[in-house]
């Protein structure tokens, strides 16, 4: 949300160009922590009217080549953010200020737009885990299939005792069921 709403700010605008008060005297009287906040909104008041005070609220989205054209052009004008913006009928000059620190830490990666919310589900994941097996050393590859090989020893044991005599499978099966039941109920 805004820190201050177009209204209050057109005011003070509007009391700035009828020239009864300088940058400092209305940011101290307004509580304004800095006059170059003040400047800010004349400038952008004086360049694009009521609309240049005014907070967008639906996002601009701007491509690459237009972040690495403004970025360029400040580059070899020495224009300042404000300067540029101006150029460029931007309303927001720390958003180009934004685009140059990022430019400098991540180079031209960073300017691109970033896709937002959650990855869609893909049927991707199972190249995933045999990549995962593939980066794996021999000796664990040799101790997973040996962990699989006794679970499947021991299932393959169970459903031959099983077959052999259900009744008695499932009677053992039971008792040790209700043994931990009891465990379970009586803490």
């Amino acid at each position: 949300m805004a820190k201050y709403g177009s209204k209050f700010k057109l005011k003070i605008v509007m009391e700035y160009l009828g020239g009864t008060l300088g940058y400092k005297s209305l940011a101290n009287k307004y509580g304004i922590p800095s006059e170059s906040q003040i400047k800010r909104w004349v400038r952008s008041y004086k360049e694009f009217g009521e609309d240049g005070l005014c907070r967008k609220h639906s996002k601009q989205v701007y491509s690459v080549k237009f972040k690495l054209d403004v970025l360029n052009f400040m580059k070899q004008t020495g224009a300042s953010y404000q300067d540029t913006a101006i150029v460029f009928k931007m309303n927001n000059p720390p958003l180009i200020s934004n685009w140059y620190k990022t430019f400098l830490e991540k180079g031209i990666e960073g300017l691109q737009e970033k896709v937002k919310g959650r990855p869609s589900m893909s049927k991707n994941h199972k190249v995933k885990s045999l990549k995962q097996e593939q980066e794996l050393s021999r000796e664990e590859l040799l101790e997973r299939e040996n962990e699989l090989l006794r679970l499947e020893n021991s299932y393959l044991k169970k459903l031959n005792a099983f077959q052999e005599n259900p009744n008695a499978f499932l009677e053992k099966h039971k008792q040790r069921w209700h043994s931990n039941s009891k465990k379970k109920d009586s803490n």
